[in-house]
């Protein structure tokens, strides 16, 4: 039987020998595409290619993809761990041609590879074709039928619709009729029982597509009509983890030794054995699968967030924490320990796993911890709504409670409606999905973007010319209109460019198109699909004009400072701290720079006070920029320079180098860094486990950052009459008034104590209830503190009525503190509160045996006071 890796590497083998150039994975976190912020798809890294942007040469390639599955259309977290074939990250294995070989030479190649290298049963495959469409104008692919019939009988040859055999990158695009591959992997007497052809794409699990040759020859327009494409595409993806299924005899992807070993080793680790119970089973694959995806979000340079793709990864982790805190009684952080597992099952393939390994450790180990206080924090939550509902004769807890637990604590609803139904109650789920729903249109609505069709002026490439001119004559290739948040915006294409566009954490350019007297503001510069788009709110008078494309020089010299201040503050970080400082993340822009890098402590100020006098050494030593565009990569990293983790790189790379700072890195920079001036640490924080962030400022930033510490600094002497040693008086200063402070508490006790007995001796006894009642000029906090000394110091079943009426300079103050006797009897402190506030123009509440009010309204407090008496019967 072959393994995982035999069956991965004889795919690879396979198609060399059919003249594919094999390339590596691209990472599975997309960078530089606003479109798209995970590899979802085999052709995610092909579609400047496929858009006819840049060159396609080589024609045919192969590779496999780590790929997620998680958001959008193509969803499957739902399904992951509840089935046998679903995956939030996956391997897919595809072959590509760009121009060269189309649908017979796919189809042929793909039964090859299945039947006569993986020895496949050909009795068991069943294709399907693009029936047709007649509201599009389509006919059935014959031609594709007609090529599978040399390989199948007829009645393994199946129409499929337009929803399962026309394929389209998006609503607009790219897109062709594709051709699925099915197995059928049922035992012989259910094959007897029903043809395997009555169960394709009919969701029976052992009747799956394993393969699909997509035939990409239209493009779609905005206004839904199909065009031919000037090349022809082949784009095939095949899931490498329903292959190994197939070709091991198994019934679920799960049973395969791509999952067993991490599987086996959460049963080892929780005393649970898999294949007994349900759910438990469902939890361990859940697990398996999740810890895949998040550690290689990790190592592709994806840190768990509160945003955007972040949050992507920082959900299906908890998703995995969450199944083993329920199934599998993990009340500890578990997942990292799993890392060596996964590691020996794919670190050969993926060998990015194996040098982030302590990172992706580190950082899943302070997410689960995290996550699991997160938990103990929604079940008290949880246990609070409860109590109120059981309270008010209710067993139903609202939608609106269990969404705000699940959104803003994180706290997930099957985990809500398991503790309840522990109890006897439920959530209100319709209310719930109400919330949910109002939650994904406001979602929705803000990212909604309408976008138009490409007009095409002219064919032809951008070439972009920032690294040599500031302004350069440019002529419209093509525009569009884009409609956002209701505004209309058109991107517009330059033959030629100086504006760079956003990318590797430099912001994109600004400037303007002049053309005689008319100047359209070019208000940023984006990429999608590697194309460099320039935004703007009008379109030139004359689109086929000739233009002078021309940056804002003063924004883009500020951006070149920090940029290249982040390659010497990066140097200088890995002198100071070790070689263990990598690059995770950058952010450049006129003003400031942000760096994140890998290091597992905080940096001290001494550490700190280093790095920024090497990097002060290496400005004032005027390294001129020395660049290599179009070096090989294999040439560059002999040089000394560092490819980053998560970075995709082509065969050839551009190469920036100061002194003995040397980086891969398509950004601009100045020519030599004594133009950065100087570098100053405005801060240093963490951003995720064993990821701290430096942010700084140079040049003009760096002067204004030094002469406001200097205005500050010139306050601060003159308020203490220009002492010459002025830390020595602040420190001696704030001694003395810690003295003070303390006497003054010391005071304000006895004072307390002093009023505490007046008004126990002044009390008064209505039905049998001890009433204390203060009314006067205080302190909040110090009637709050004396409020809880009186009702503590009552007997467990006696009866205390503490009720405030408090001026607090131009505020005041309700306060009411029951003893647990008269809570028992029915009495409730935040209901008195809530109704008394009126009279103060106010409005508070609280607990059963505590509740405050605030008011704006100090001559209604007597009233107020007296109204919470009679509520509670005491007047």
């Amino acid at each position: 039987m072959l393994t995982a890796k035999e069956i991965r590497e004889s795919f690879k083998a396979f198609f060399a020998s059919k003249g594919h150039q094999i390339v590596p994975s691209a990472p599975m976190v997309v960078k530089g595409d606003p479109t798209l912020m995970f590899t979802n798809a085999g052709m995610n890294q092909w579609k400047d290619i496929i858009l006819g942007i840049r060159d396609p040469e080589p024609r045919r390639r192969a590779d496999s993809q780590k790929c997620l599955r998680v958001s959008g259309k193509h969803n499957d977290l739902e399904e992951v761990g509840h089935d046998t074939y679903h995956h939030t990250m996956f391997e897919m294995l595809g072959n590509w041609s760009f121009g060269d070989y189309f649908k017979e030479g796919a189809i042929d190649m793909a039964w090859e590879y299945l039947v006569d290298v993986l020895h496949l049963d050909p009795k068991d495959l069943y294709v399907t074709v693009f029936e047709g469409s007649k509201e599009e104008n389509l006919e059935r692919d014959d031609e594709a039928a007609s090529y599978w019939a040399k390989h199948v009988p007829a009645d393994h040859i199946i129409n499929g619709n337009k929803h399962d055999n026309f394929w389209e990158m998006g609503d607009t695009g790219p897109c062709g009729p594709c051709s699925e591959i099915h197995l059928d992997s049922r035992t012989p007497e259910e094959k007897a029982q029903v043809p395997g052809r009555e169960l394709v794409n009919k969701d029976n699990p052992q009747v799956i597509e394993i393969w699909n040759l997509v035939f990409m020859q239209f493009n779609r327009k905005a206004d839904g009509s199909l065009e031919k494409l000037s090349m022809n595409v082949i784009d095939t993806g095949m899931g490498f983890e329903r292959l190994v299924r197939a070709l091991q005899g198994k019934h679920s992807n799960y049973d395969t030794d791509i999952f067993q070993p991490t599987i086996q080793a959460i049963s080892q680790m929780s005393g649970l054995e898999y294949g007994k119970e349900e759910n438990v089973d469902v939890a361990m694959r859940v697990i398996a699968d999740h810890l895949r995806a998040v550690a290689f979000s990790i190592a592709d340079g994806q840190l768990p967030s509160n945003a955007k793709a972040g949050y992507v990864i920082r959900r299906i982790l908890r998703r995995a924490v969450r199944y083993g805190y329920t199934f599998l009684n993990r009340k500890e952080a578990f997942m990292y320990k799993l890392l060596p597992v996964l590691i020996e099952t794919m670190g050969d393939a993926y060998p990015e796993l194996i040098a982030q390994k302590s990172l992706i450790e580190k950082v899943i180990k302070e997410e689960e911890e995290a996550f699991l206080r997160t938990l103990e924090t929604g079940i008290r939550l949880l246990d609070k709504k409860m109590e109120e509902t059981k309270a008010a004769g209710k067993t139903t807890i609202s939608g609106v409670d269990a969404f705000t637990l699940y959104d803003t604590y994180g706290f997930p609803l099957d985990l809500t409606e398991l503790i309840l139904r522990e109890h006897g109650m439920d959530a209100d789920i319709e209310e719930f999905n109400v919330e949910m729903q109002k939650q994904k249109e406001r979602a929705r609505n803000a990212a909604a973007v309408e976008t138009g069709d490409w007009v095409i002026l002219r064919e032809g490439e951008t070439e972009f010319v920032g690294y040599d001119f500031f302004e350069y004559d440019a002529e419209i290739l093509r525009y569009r209109q884009v409609k956002q948040k209701n505004k209309v915006l058109y991107q517009i294409v330059l033959d030629k460019t100086p504006f760079y566009a956003e990318m590797g954490g430099q912001v994109g350019d600004t400037g303007w198109l002049i053309n005689g007297d008319e100047k359209v503001v070019v208000i940023d510069t984006k990429r999608e699909n590697n194309l460099p788009i320039h935004l703007v709110e009008k379109l030139p008078q004359d689109v086929s004009a000739v233009f002078t494309a021309k940056i804002d020089a003063k924004k883009r010299i500020q951006c070149e400072c920090n940029h290249s201040a982040t390659h010497l503050l990066h140097e200088a970080l890995r002198e100071v701290l070790g070689t263990h400082v990598e690059q995770k993340g950058s952010y450049v822009s006129p003003s400031a720079l942000r760096f994140d890098f890998s290091h597992y402590q905080k940096v001290t100020d001494e550490e700190i006070r280093k790095v920024e006098r090497l990097v002060g050494e290496k400005i004032r030593a005027n390294y001129p920029l020395e660049e290599h565009r179009n070096m090989p990569i294999e040439e560059a990293k002999k040089l000394g320079a560092m490819a980053l983790f998560g970075e995709k790189y082509g065969d050839n790379v551009r190469v920036v180098k100061y002194g003995t700072s040397i980086e891969l890195c398509g950004g601009t920079h100045i020519p030599a860094t004594g133009m950065i001036g100087s570098l100053r640490v405005v801060g240093e924080s963490s951003v995720a486990a064993g990821i701290r962030r430096i942010e700084a400022v140079t040049a003009e930033a760096a002067e204004d950052y030094t002469f406001v510490l200097q205005d500050s600094i010139r306050e601060l002497r003159a308020m203490f009459n220009n002492v010459p040693n002025l830390a020595l008086t602040i420190r001696k200063s704030i001694e003395e008034n810690a003295e003070l402070k303390k006497q003054i508490n010391d005071y304000v006790k006895e004072k307390v104590q002093h009023l505490k007995k007046e008004l126990v001796a002044n009390a008064q006894e209505k039905n049998g209830v001890k009433v204390i009642v203060f009314k006067g000029n205080a302190n909040v906090e110090v009637i709050k503190d004396l409020a809880f000394q009186i009702k503590g110091e009552a007997p467990m079943d006696g009866k205390i009525f503490f009720v405030g009426g408090i001026k607090d300079g131009a505020k005041c103050a309700l306060m009411v503190a029951l003893s647990e006797g008269l809570v028992k009897e029915g009495l409730h402190a935040g209901k008195l509160v809530k109704d008394a506030a009126k009279h103060i123009q106010g409005g508070g509440g609280g607990q059963p045996h505590f509740a405050t009010a605030g008011g704006k309204n100090p001559e209604g407090l007597d009233v107020a006071v007296d109204s919470i008496l009679e509520s509670a019967g005491l007047k």
